[in-house]
């Protein structure tokens, strides 16, 4: 067997792997090697090899009833993967593909307690007015869009205990300083999945933002746009929509089927 041919077959091998692997992700209860079998278009015997290989490696499990589900060393692994995911590193690439399209300043944002930190961003090198949005800036959650994706994916118990802490400080006259204006604000961004910020932390400057969850779907940062108003594009809700749920996605999140 020449070197060609023996790379071959190891690549034969591994693609069979990931198509059992596949069929067991999607199997809710442990499945028989005859079920495995069909599902791939594997020989029985074939499968049966492969499986064992996998099991010794503990990456499939195998059952006294001679059925197969994946195994513990995938959760380690994974786990692994998960400790090792840094948010900023995943975003930055989809960043820049939608500072590219947009030709605005990109942002990433993160919660730490009652106000948003903006970790990365992505300069138009255009505007004046970004004062709020730089890297290591920190602004109130209830004055950016970014805060108010975190603010909406809480109760309304913790919007309350936030507004009682805060007290809803402005800093524009545009400035969501009322509780009720905020709840029926919150209200609006749960429906659609996105979030405004007309001007209410800084004059002159709008911002529109969407949300990136991770794996487990919990809300760990916020993308969004920031302009000068004149500048100011509606329209960009959806590329900000799309390039949120690309990053999502990196991260492992998978948006639950609708009944």
């Amino acid at each position: 067997m020449t070197e060609q041919q023996a790379d071959k077959g190891s690549i034969q091998v591994i693609e069979r792997m990931m198509s059992l692997l596949e069929v067991l992700a999607d199997m809710p209860e442990p499945a028989s090697l005859k079920l495995l079998a069909q599902s791939t278009g594997l020989h029985p015997s074939t499968a049966h090899r492969i499986l064992a290989a996998m099991t010794s490696a503990a990456i499939v499990e195998r059952q006294d009833a001679g059925s197969y589900m994946l195994g513990i060393r995938l959760l380690e692994l994974g786990n692994i993967v998960k400790s090792r995911i840094n948010i900023r590193q995943v975003a930055l690439p989809h960043m820049q593909q939608l500072h590219e399209l947009v030709g605005e300043a990109v942002n990433l944002g993160i919660r730490h307690e009652d106000e948003i930190i903006y970790v990365e961003r992505t300069s138009s090198g255009r505007s004046l007015v970004r004062v709020v949005y730089l890297v290591g800036g920190r602004a109130p959650l209830h004055l950016t869009s970014v805060g108010k994706l975190f603010l909406a994916d809480d109760g309304l118990a913790d919007v309350r205990a936030y507004a009682r802490r805060t007290g809803l400080p402005g800093k524009t006259p545009h400035s969501l300083t009322r509780l009720d204006a905020l709840e029926k604000e919150l209200d609006r961004i749960r429906r659609h999945e996105f979030a405004c910020d007309n001007e209410e932390a800084e004059i002159g400057l709008r911002c529109l933002a969407a949300p990136i969850r991770n794996d487990e779907g919990q809300l760990v940062a916020g993308l969004s746009v920031s302009a000068p108003a004149d500048r100011h594009n509606p329209d960009w809700v959806t590329p900000i929509k799309a390039t949120a749920s690309e990053i999502s996605l990196a991260l492992g999140y998978r948006r639950p089927v609708r009944r």
